[in-house]
């Protein structure tokens, strides 16, 4: 059985990314086809000879990839599968659109549909600067993408969601039933540790929608310890934001990224993630988190046992969590946070779509 692996882009390695390593693994004679593909952020975990990028690629080197955003529906439907029997794509916006013989099984795993053209469109809108002439295009554009994007979701054999939370939204906006295969965490990677030096922890992209200026903002004020990790365009506002007992590390390696989830107090994911892995990975180094009560992290962290939820994201509510966890830190048994954070194993996830292909 021949089979090839799909992905929107091959530009950073964040949680969609794991997804498709554990895949590439599973299937290691399988090409990958990417609309653009960073050799150098990329190139060790996905080498560039499986690596199969669009037209589009040549191209990037002289556009930002969001002014090539009207192109891209185009460049994977170019893509010829004819010579596959199983294709699995994974989507975080465009790779659900390719178009495959009839021979061809399609099997989409969805980490979430495309959020810029759904629910989070506003907010995209806004983060980005978008008004007057630019805003008016990129609102014309968005009636056009909305239209391929719901087309594009007929085309899947299978559907699979990362989480409940997600299988939710693709009912809503493709009416398409999703089985859900949670992404696979190397809990064997992650040891469990009954003792902590005294920090929280954030492992997170600064983008405006994680909220890590709430945790930065709580923890200024309360004066404990926060360690954040991590990069991207909020980092230069939280460095300025941060005050005495708040360190903005930037970016990390995995192996440092680890040795700073194993020592931890505890995790903070103050944001609304499709499913989160970095919790996942907390509970099997048995620390609890300490999360905004929304989204897939519903699915990972049980209220009282493994962790506390903040209802409303504001500094308040947080804070009135934070003191819940601090309170019962006792209550959280690491070997139940351990046997949680295995729900969520590679092996689970390997199982699970191994009997779908």
């Amino acid at each position: 059985m021949k089979v090839a692996l799909v992905h929107d882009f091959l530009v950073k390695n964040g949680g969609a990314e794991r997804v498709l390593a554990v895949l590439a693994k599973m299937y290691p004679k399988a090409p990958i086809y990417t609309l653009i593909y960073d050799e150098k952020v990329c190139g060790d975990i996905f080498p560039k000879n499986r690596v199969r990028p669009s037209h589009l690629q040549k191209w990037s080197k002289y556009f930002s990839h969001r002014s090539l955003a009207p192109f891209y529906a185009g460049a994977v439907e170019k893509w010829d599968f004819s010579e596959f029997d199983v294709v699995i794509s994974s989507s975080n916006a465009f790779a659900h659109g390719i178009v495959t013989p009839t021979h061809t099984k399609h099997i989409c795993y969805y980490h979430s549909p495309m959020r810029y053209a759904w629910d989070w469109t506003n907010e995209y809108r806004d983060e980005n600067h978008m008004t007057g002439f630019k805003g008016g295009l990129w609102t014309m554009f968005l009636k056009k993408l909305r239209m391929w994007d719901r087309l594009a979701a007929e085309r899947p054999d299978i559907v699979i969601a990362n989480s409940e939370n997600v299988a939710k939204r693709i009912w809503k906006y493709y009416r398409r039933e999703a089985d859900v295969i949670y992404p696979p965490v190397d809990v064997r990677n992650f040891r469990l540790n009954e003792k902590h030096e005294d920090y929280f922890l954030i492992v997170s992209t600064l983008s405006p929608y994680k909220r890590v200026d709430l945790a930065v903002q709580l923890f200024n004020k309360i004066k404990k310890k926060l360690i954040v990790i991590g990069d991207g365009s909020e980092k230069k506002n939280l460095q300025e934001m941060a005050g005495r007992t708040v360190e903005i590390l930037g970016h990390k390696s995995d192996d440092v990224v680890k040795e700073y989830v194993e020592n931890c107090k505890a995790l903070i994911f103050p944001g609304e993630e499709d499913f989160g892995i970095t919790p996942v990975e907390a509970q099997a180094c048995g620390k609890p988190v300490l999360a905004y009560g929304g989204g897939g992290v519903l699915e990972s962290v049980i209220a009282g046992k493994t962790g506390e939820f903040f209802d409303e994201p504001n500094i308040a509510s947080m804070e009135d969590a934070l003191g819940k966890l601090i309170g019962n830190y006792k209550k959280y048994k690491p070997g139940d946070l351990r046997k949680q954070a295995r729900k969520f194993s590679e092996s689970v996830f390997k199982k699970k779509v191994e009997e779908i292909v």
